[in-house]
């Protein structure tokens, strides 16, 4: 197994890695065990189950019932339109929420909010890039010390008078 951090190849029962020393303990167990089923949350947090996916679905099939009876009455004057909306959007969830379902019972993969971390397997190390690769300095073909400008300071104290302790002191007599 590979390094998650580093990158580093491991055996496969190692508990931490050889180059760097990260807890291999999860992932590990993650390549060895199988998948436990995924429990299913909105993005809420509540559970998703089929009774809620058909209430979806049976609430936004009542909203356009409402809306249309209220249109063909004529008791809705214009406003009956704005019932749509939360049909639509009760019906888009239901239908969301069935197809995670259905997807879930044939063991497809399925996106959690909750956890949104795709699941490892043993295939997908060969992905991963080599041990340690070797990094190379880029060399630069400007030399960046030619393109520093001289110290304005340099020039003036070039001529003053230096004492025994290397301090200077004053212009020097001309």
């Amino acid at each position: 197994m590979f390094c998650p951090k580093c990158g580093q190849q491991n055996p496969d029962n190692g508990k931490f890695c050889r180059g760097c020393g990260t807890d291999l303990g999860n992932v590990s167990s993650a390549l060895t065990s199988p998948p436990a089923l995924q429990k299913l949350v909105d993005r809420k947090g509540k559970p998703i189950s089929w009774e809620g996916a058909l209430t979806k679905l049976g609430m936004g099939a009542a909203f356009i019932v409402i809306s249309l009876v209220l249109s063909f009455t004529g008791m809705g004057r214009g406003w009956w339109f704005w019932l749509l909306i939360p049909a639509f959007m009760s019906i888009a969830t239901g239908l969301a929420q069935y197809v995670q379902l259905r997807k879930t019972e044939k063991g497809l993969p399925v996106y959690n909010p909750v956890d949104p971390q795709p699941t490892l397997n043993a295939a997908s190390n060969n992905a991963l890039p080599p041990p340690h690769a070797d990094w190379i300095s880029p060399e630069s073909r400007y030399k960046t010390g030619d393109l520093v400008p001289p110290s304005v300071t340099d020039g003036t104290t070039r001529h003053l008078e230096m004492d025994s302790e290397g301090q200077t002191m004053t212009l020097p007599k001309q």
